[in-house]
């Protein structure tokens, strides 16, 4: 006999006899019942140890029934409460690291306004700057409008210019450096030069 053959008798006769104990713990089982029933019917319930057996195992069974729709119910609180954090997180770690990418965009600008013999180079690092901005766009990143009047909630005035002919006060004169934002939140301020 080969030993595979001998593997497979030996599992045939694992699983035998792990049938045999299921059924004769069956039988065990349906044997304490109907002695309890029985015991029930004729009144000598009281002191069947059996019967105290089978009630002190039901109460376990409960107990750790309930201990794990406990464990149930506290994971699933915990997985909710975690998904919540993430997604409350998710804007901040954002917002966090597309300001650390702003001074790129101001780069790039800086680089776009340098007089540059090869128009090639100019049109690439354009190219680059447009790419950069959609970027920031699909991130959902505006630029702050910094003409017109100075709201104080979107820009950051570094400097009163004097008013001269057909300018308002309150009037924003010029941009040193453009704003962000990300949704209603600020990344950073437009900073301006405000007509006094």
């Amino acid at each position: 006999m080969s030993k595979t053959d001998n593997k497979k008798k030996k599992d045939k006769e694992k699983d035998t006899l792990n049938t045999k104990e299921a059924v004769k713990e069956e039988e065990v089982l349906e044997e304490t019942k109907e002695k309890a029933n029985t015991a029930e019917e004729t009144g000598e319930g009281g002191n069947n140890p059996l019967e105290a057996e089978l009630e002190k195992k039901t109460e376990e069974m409960e107990k750790l029934k309930d201990q794990l729709m406990r464990n149930m119910a506290e994971y699933d609180n915990y997985r909710k409460r975690t998904s919540r954090e993430r997604m409350e997180l998710e804007p901040e770690i954002t917002a966090k690291t597309v300001t650390e990418f702003l001074t790129v965009a101001d780069n790039l600008e800086r680089a776009l306004t340098v007089e540059c013999a090869d128009e090639n180079f100019k049109k690439g690092v354009e190219m680059i700057y447009q790419s950069f901005m959609e970027t920031l766009g699909k991130l959902g990143v505006e630029q702050i409008p910094s003409d017109g009047e100075f709201n104080p909630s979107l820009h950051q005035a570094v400097q009163q210019v004097p008013a001269q002919d057909g300018q308002e006060s309150g009037m924003i004169a010029s941009t040193f450096q453009k704003g962000y934002k990300l949704g209603d939140r600020i990344l950073r301020f437009a900073m301006v030069a405000v007509v006094a």
